[in-house]
Protein backbone atom coordinates (compact mmCIF):
# COMPACT_ATOMS: atom_id res chain seq x y z
CA UNK A 1 0.00 0.00 0.00
CA UNK A 2 2.82 2.41 0.83
CA UNK A 3 4.43 1.67 -2.51
CA UNK A 4 1.22 2.56 -4.38
CA UNK A 5 0.79 5.72 -2.30
CA UNK A 6 4.37 6.65 -3.10
CA UNK A 7 3.81 6.16 -6.82
CA UNK A 8 0.71 8.37 -6.95
CA UNK A 9 2.34 10.92 -4.67
CA UNK A 10 5.30 11.38 -7.00
CA UNK A 11 3.29 11.12 -10.20
CA UNK A 12 0.85 13.88 -9.23
CA UNK A 13 3.83 16.14 -8.50
CA UNK A 14 5.47 15.35 -11.83
CA UNK A 15 4.44 18.27 -14.05
CA UNK A 16 5.46 16.59 -17.30
CA UNK A 17 3.63 13.44 -16.29
CA UNK A 18 0.43 15.31 -15.50
CA UNK A 19 0.61 17.20 -18.79
CA UNK A 20 1.10 13.92 -20.64
CA UNK A 21 -1.70 12.20 -18.71
CA UNK A 22 -4.15 15.04 -19.39
CA UNK A 23 -3.22 14.94 -23.06
CA UNK A 24 -3.67 11.15 -23.25
CA UNK A 25 -7.04 11.31 -21.49
CA UNK A 26 -8.18 14.11 -23.80
CA UNK A 27 -7.19 12.11 -26.88
CA UNK A 28 -8.97 9.02 -25.55
CA UNK A 29 -12.07 11.09 -24.76
CA UNK A 30 -12.10 12.63 -28.24
CA UNK A 31 -11.48 9.31 -29.98
CA UNK A 32 -14.07 7.29 -28.06
CA UNK A 33 -16.79 9.78 -27.13
CA UNK A 34 -16.36 12.25 -29.98
CA UNK A 35 -17.12 9.67 -32.66
CA UNK A 36 -20.40 8.87 -30.91
CA UNK A 37 -21.51 12.51 -31.16
CA UNK A 38 -19.96 13.70 -34.42
CA UNK A 39 -21.06 11.93 -37.63
CA UNK A 40 -18.38 10.42 -39.84
CA UNK A 41 -17.49 12.88 -42.64
CA UNK A 42 -18.70 11.48 -45.95
CA UNK A 43 -19.63 12.74 -49.40
CA UNK A 44 -19.14 16.40 -50.21
CA UNK A 45 -20.80 19.79 -49.61
CA UNK A 46 -20.66 23.24 -51.15
CA UNK A 47 -18.61 24.68 -48.25
CA UNK A 48 -15.28 24.16 -50.03
CA UNK A 49 -12.04 25.29 -48.32
CA UNK A 50 -13.80 27.47 -45.78
CA UNK A 51 -11.57 28.99 -43.12
CA UNK A 52 -12.38 28.29 -39.45
CA UNK A 53 -15.72 29.91 -38.61
CA UNK A 54 -18.80 29.38 -36.43
CA UNK A 55 -20.27 26.79 -38.80
CA UNK A 56 -16.99 24.90 -39.18
CA UNK A 57 -14.74 25.41 -36.17
CA UNK A 58 -11.60 24.17 -37.93
CA UNK A 59 -12.55 24.88 -41.51
CA UNK A 60 -13.29 22.50 -44.40
CA UNK A 61 -11.32 20.64 -47.07
CA UNK A 62 -11.59 20.61 -50.86
CA UNK A 63 -14.76 18.48 -50.67
CA UNK A 64 -16.41 20.74 -48.13
CA UNK A 65 -16.01 18.20 -45.33
CA UNK A 66 -15.53 19.45 -41.79
CA UNK A 67 -11.89 19.24 -40.66
CA UNK A 68 -12.89 18.97 -37.00
CA UNK A 69 -14.94 15.85 -37.72
CA UNK A 70 -12.06 14.39 -39.72
CA UNK A 71 -9.64 14.99 -36.84
CA UNK A 72 -12.01 13.42 -34.31
CA UNK A 73 -12.40 10.27 -36.41
CA UNK A 74 -8.66 10.32 -37.04
CA UNK A 75 -8.09 10.26 -33.27
CA UNK A 76 -10.14 7.06 -33.05
CA UNK A 77 -8.06 5.48 -35.81
CA UNK A 78 -4.82 6.51 -34.13
CA UNK A 79 -5.91 5.02 -30.80
CA UNK A 80 -6.97 1.77 -32.47
CA UNK A 81 -3.75 1.40 -34.45
CA UNK A 82 -1.41 2.31 -31.60
CA UNK A 83 -3.23 0.17 -29.02
CA UNK A 84 -3.36 -2.91 -31.26
CA UNK A 85 0.27 -2.48 -32.30
CA UNK A 86 1.32 -2.12 -28.66
CA UNK A 87 -0.60 -5.24 -27.62
CA UNK A 88 0.93 -7.31 -30.43
CA UNK A 89 4.43 -6.03 -29.64
CA UNK A 90 3.90 -6.76 -25.94
CA UNK A 91 2.54 -10.27 -26.47
CA UNK A 92 5.58 -11.14 -28.59
CA UNK A 93 8.34 -9.04 -27.09
CA UNK A 94 7.80 -9.27 -23.33
CA UNK A 95 7.75 -13.09 -23.00
CA UNK A 96 10.73 -13.44 -25.36
CA UNK A 97 12.63 -10.79 -23.41
CA UNK A 98 11.90 -12.50 -20.10
CA UNK A 99 12.97 -15.91 -21.41
CA UNK A 100 16.08 -14.51 -23.07
CA UNK A 101 17.17 -12.62 -19.97
CA UNK A 102 16.45 -15.40 -17.47
CA UNK A 103 17.66 -18.43 -19.44
CA UNK A 104 21.15 -19.24 -20.65
CA UNK A 105 22.82 -21.31 -23.32
CA UNK A 106 21.51 -21.91 -26.83
CA UNK A 107 18.02 -20.58 -26.10
CA UNK A 108 19.32 -17.12 -25.20
CA UNK A 109 21.58 -17.10 -28.25
CA UNK A 110 18.73 -18.03 -30.59
CA UNK A 111 16.38 -15.36 -29.21
CA UNK A 112 19.20 -12.78 -29.24
CA UNK A 113 19.91 -13.60 -32.87
CA UNK A 114 16.25 -13.21 -33.82
CA UNK A 115 16.05 -9.85 -32.03
CA UNK A 116 19.24 -8.63 -33.72
CA UNK A 117 17.97 -9.68 -37.14
CA UNK A 118 14.67 -7.85 -36.70
CA UNK A 119 16.35 -4.73 -35.34
CA UNK A 120 18.71 -4.51 -38.34
CA UNK A 121 15.93 -4.81 -40.91
CA UNK A 122 14.93 -1.60 -42.75
CA UNK A 123 11.55 -1.18 -41.11
CA UNK A 124 9.75 1.36 -43.27
CA UNK A 125 10.58 -0.18 -46.69
CA UNK A 126 9.53 -3.63 -45.47
CA UNK A 127 6.32 -2.19 -44.00
CA UNK A 128 5.54 -0.60 -47.36
CA UNK A 129 6.08 -3.91 -49.18
CA UNK A 130 4.04 -5.96 -46.71
CA UNK A 131 1.23 -3.38 -46.60
CA UNK A 132 1.08 -3.44 -50.40
CA UNK A 133 0.84 -7.26 -50.35
CA UNK A 134 -1.53 -7.74 -47.40
CA UNK A 135 -3.85 -4.87 -48.25
CA UNK A 136 -4.48 -1.43 -46.82
CA UNK A 137 -7.03 -2.14 -44.10
CA UNK A 138 -6.37 -0.37 -40.83
CA UNK A 139 -6.15 -3.71 -38.99
CA UNK A 140 -3.47 -4.95 -41.38
CA UNK A 141 -1.49 -1.76 -40.81
CA UNK A 142 -1.72 -2.24 -37.02
CA UNK A 143 -0.62 -5.88 -37.33
CA UNK A 144 2.40 -4.88 -39.40
CA UNK A 145 3.35 -2.17 -36.91
CA UNK A 146 3.06 -4.59 -33.98
CA UNK A 147 5.16 -7.27 -35.68
CA UNK A 148 7.97 -4.80 -36.40
CA UNK A 149 7.79 -3.09 -32.98
CA UNK A 150 8.39 -6.04 -30.65
CA UNK A 151 12.24 -6.32 -30.90
CA UNK A 152 12.90 -3.08 -29.03
CA UNK A 153 10.45 -4.09 -26.31
CA UNK A 154 12.08 -7.53 -26.08
CA UNK A 155 15.55 -5.98 -25.78
CA UNK A 156 14.50 -3.67 -22.94
CA UNK A 157 12.74 -6.53 -21.11
CA UNK A 158 15.80 -8.74 -21.52
CA UNK A 159 18.22 -6.11 -20.15
CA UNK A 160 15.99 -5.50 -17.13
CA UNK A 161 15.65 -9.23 -16.52
CA UNK A 162 19.43 -9.72 -16.60
CA UNK A 163 19.79 -7.21 -13.76
CA UNK A 164 16.89 -8.51 -11.69
CA UNK A 165 17.85 -12.20 -11.91
CA UNK A 166 21.01 -11.40 -9.90
CA UNK A 167 18.98 -10.14 -6.94
CA UNK A 168 18.92 -12.16 -3.75
CA UNK A 169 15.14 -12.52 -3.62
CA UNK A 170 15.21 -14.22 -7.04
CA UNK A 171 17.85 -16.66 -5.80
CA UNK A 172 15.76 -17.28 -2.68
CA UNK A 173 12.64 -17.92 -4.76
CA UNK A 174 14.58 -20.38 -6.91
CA UNK A 175 15.92 -22.22 -3.84
CA UNK A 176 12.39 -22.48 -2.45
CA UNK A 177 11.32 -24.32 -5.58
CA UNK A 178 8.94 -21.67 -6.89
CA UNK A 179 8.10 -22.45 -10.55
CA UNK A 180 10.11 -20.49 -13.10
CA UNK A 181 6.96 -19.17 -14.78
CA UNK A 182 5.78 -17.64 -11.52
CA UNK A 183 9.19 -16.11 -10.86
CA UNK A 184 9.29 -14.56 -14.33
CA UNK A 185 5.81 -13.07 -14.43
CA UNK A 186 5.26 -12.27 -10.75
CA UNK A 187 8.68 -11.19 -9.51
CA UNK A 188 10.86 -10.31 -12.51
CA UNK A 189 8.25 -8.66 -14.72
CA UNK A 190 6.74 -6.71 -11.83
CA UNK A 191 10.10 -5.16 -10.97
CA UNK A 192 10.89 -4.51 -14.65
CA UNK A 193 7.55 -2.76 -15.19
CA UNK A 194 9.06 0.75 -15.32
CA UNK A 195 11.20 0.41 -18.47
CA UNK A 196 8.66 -1.94 -20.05
CA UNK A 197 5.78 0.52 -19.61
CA UNK A 198 7.86 3.38 -20.95
CA UNK A 199 8.69 1.43 -24.10
CA UNK A 200 5.08 0.36 -24.53
CA UNK A 201 4.04 4.02 -24.59
CA UNK A 202 6.87 4.70 -27.05
CA UNK A 203 5.53 1.92 -29.26
CA UNK A 204 2.11 3.61 -29.23
CA UNK A 205 3.67 6.94 -30.17
CA UNK A 206 5.85 5.52 -32.96
CA UNK A 207 2.90 3.49 -34.29
CA UNK A 208 0.95 6.70 -34.96
CA UNK A 209 3.95 8.25 -36.73
CA UNK A 210 4.45 5.16 -38.90
CA UNK A 211 0.73 4.83 -39.68
CA UNK A 212 0.67 8.48 -40.73
CA UNK A 213 3.69 7.84 -42.96
CA UNK A 214 2.06 4.83 -44.61
CA UNK A 215 -1.21 6.72 -45.09
CA UNK A 216 0.69 9.68 -46.54
CA UNK A 217 2.32 7.30 -49.04
CA UNK A 218 -1.10 5.96 -50.03
CA UNK A 219 -0.87 2.66 -48.11
CA UNK A 220 -3.42 3.53 -45.44
CA UNK A 221 -7.02 2.45 -45.33
CA UNK A 222 -8.93 4.66 -47.81
CA UNK A 223 -12.22 3.89 -46.06
CA UNK A 224 -11.01 5.12 -42.64
CA UNK A 225 -10.13 8.65 -41.61
CA UNK A 226 -6.67 9.12 -40.13
CA UNK A 227 -4.43 12.12 -39.64
CA UNK A 228 -2.04 10.77 -42.26
CA UNK A 229 -4.89 10.43 -44.76
CA UNK A 230 -5.88 14.07 -44.22
CA UNK A 231 -2.28 15.14 -44.85
CA UNK A 232 -2.11 13.01 -47.99
CA UNK A 233 -5.24 14.61 -49.40
CA UNK A 234 -3.99 18.11 -48.56
CA UNK A 235 -0.61 17.41 -50.16
CA UNK A 236 -2.24 15.87 -53.23
CA UNK A 237 -4.21 19.08 -53.77
CA UNK A 238 -1.07 21.25 -53.29
CA UNK A 239 -2.65 22.81 -50.21
CA UNK A 240 0.76 23.36 -48.60
CA UNK A 241 2.03 25.65 -51.38
CA UNK A 242 -1.20 27.06 -52.80
CA UNK A 243 -2.12 30.72 -52.51
CA UNK A 244 -4.30 31.59 -50.68
CA UNK A 245 -3.13 28.85 -48.37
CA UNK A 246 -5.71 26.64 -46.55
CA UNK A 247 -3.34 26.20 -43.61
CA UNK A 248 -6.01 24.60 -41.42
CA UNK A 249 -6.21 21.63 -43.78
CA UNK A 250 -2.59 20.49 -43.39
CA UNK A 251 -1.38 22.22 -40.19
CA UNK A 252 -4.03 20.91 -37.78
CA UNK A 253 -3.56 17.16 -38.47
CA UNK A 254 0.21 17.69 -38.23
CA UNK A 255 -0.25 19.29 -34.81
CA UNK A 256 -2.47 16.38 -33.74
CA UNK A 257 0.30 13.90 -34.56
CA UNK A 258 2.88 15.98 -32.68
CA UNK A 259 0.63 16.38 -29.62
CA UNK A 260 -0.17 12.65 -29.58
CA UNK A 261 3.51 11.65 -29.68
CA UNK A 262 4.63 14.24 -27.11
CA UNK A 263 1.84 13.38 -24.64
CA UNK A 264 2.55 9.67 -24.72
CA UNK A 265 6.29 10.27 -24.37
CA UNK A 266 5.79 12.57 -21.39
CA UNK A 267 3.39 10.10 -19.79
CA UNK A 268 5.76 7.16 -20.31
CA UNK A 269 8.80 9.03 -19.00
CA UNK A 270 6.88 10.09 -15.88
CA UNK A 271 5.81 6.50 -15.28
CA UNK A 272 9.43 5.38 -15.40
CA UNK A 273 10.53 8.14 -13.03
CA UNK A 274 7.83 7.31 -10.49
CA UNK A 275 8.26 3.54 -10.66
CA UNK A 276 12.05 3.85 -10.37
CA UNK A 277 13.16 4.94 -6.87
CA UNK A 278 16.23 6.65 -8.35
CA UNK A 279 13.97 8.82 -10.50
CA UNK A 280 12.22 10.16 -7.40
CA UNK A 281 15.32 11.74 -6.02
Amino acid sequence: MRQHKGFFYYFVRNKNGMIGLCGVLLIVLIGLVGTMVIPKPEGYTSDILMAPCAAHWLGTDNLGLDIFAELVWGAKTSLYVSLLAMLIAGVIGIPLGLICGYSSGWLREVIDAIIDIFMTLPMLPLMIIIAAIMGTSITNVALILGIFSWPQLARVTKNSTLKIRQMQYIEAATCLGIPKRRILFKHVLLNASGPVLVNMTLVMASAVLTEASLSFLGLGDPTTWSWGTILKQAWGQNAVISNPNPWWWWLLPSLCIVVYVVCFNLFGTALNDCLNPKGRE
